[in-house]
C-alpha cells in the first residue's frame, strides 16, 4: 500500500484533473462514480476532504469502500466518521450536501461484498491481502 504522502498526492492531482478539465474528466473509475466525501478529523476537529468510488447506489444511499488498498490498517477517513457520522459528500460535478454515514452490518456487508467485488474485482484482491474485514459504509445524503 502506498504511504500516506502518495495518497495525499493522488487525492490532490484527482482535485487538478476535475478543475482543470472543467469537471468533464475524473468523474468516474471504470463504472464506478467518484464522490468526495469530508469527515471531520477525530483529533484535529478540521475538515479533510478525500475523493473515493461508489461501486453501489440503492435507495438514494451511496456505498464507499474503506479498503486503503488492502492494508492492514483503516483509511484515516473512515476512522474520522466511525467518531463522528456527520459528513459532507458530493458526487463529483454535483454540489456536496450533508449527509450521515452508517457503517454496514456484517449481514448486509455478506449481501454487499459480492456486488462490490463484481463492480470492481480490485477490492477482491485488495481483501486478500489483509487480514481486516474491509468495512462498507453507506453514505445517505440528508435533506436539505
Amino acid at each position: 500500500m502506498p504511504p500516506n504522502a502518495v495518497l495525499k498526492t493522488m487525492n490532490h492531482a484527482h482535485r487538478a484533473l476535475i478543475k482543470l478539465s472543467g469537471g468533464k474528466l475524473g468523474k468516474t473509475f471504470g463504472p464506478m462514480p467518484a464522490v468526495e466525501l469530508t469527515t471531520i478529523g477525530k483529533k484535529t476537529g478540521q475538515p479533510r476532504a478525500v475523493f473515493l468510488t461508489s461501486p453501489i447506489q440503492e435507495d438514494g444511499k451511496w456505498l464507499v469502500v474503506a479498503s486503503r488498498g488492502g492494508d492492514p490498517t483503516h483509511p484515516a477517513w473512515y476512522t474520522n466518521l466511525v467518531a463522528n457520522p456527520q459528513v459532507t459528500f458530493a458526487v463529483v460535478g454535483q454540489q456536496p450536501t450533508k449527509a450521515e454515514a452508517v457503517p454496514v452490518s456484517a449481514e448486509e456487508r455478506e449481501r454487499l461484498w459480492p456486488l462490490v467485488v463484481k463492480t470492481y474485482k480490485g477490492y477482491g484482491g485488495y481483501q486478500e491481502r489483509t487480514s481486516r474485514v474491509i468495512p462498507l459504509v453507506w453514505i445517505r445524503p440528508l435533506a436539505g
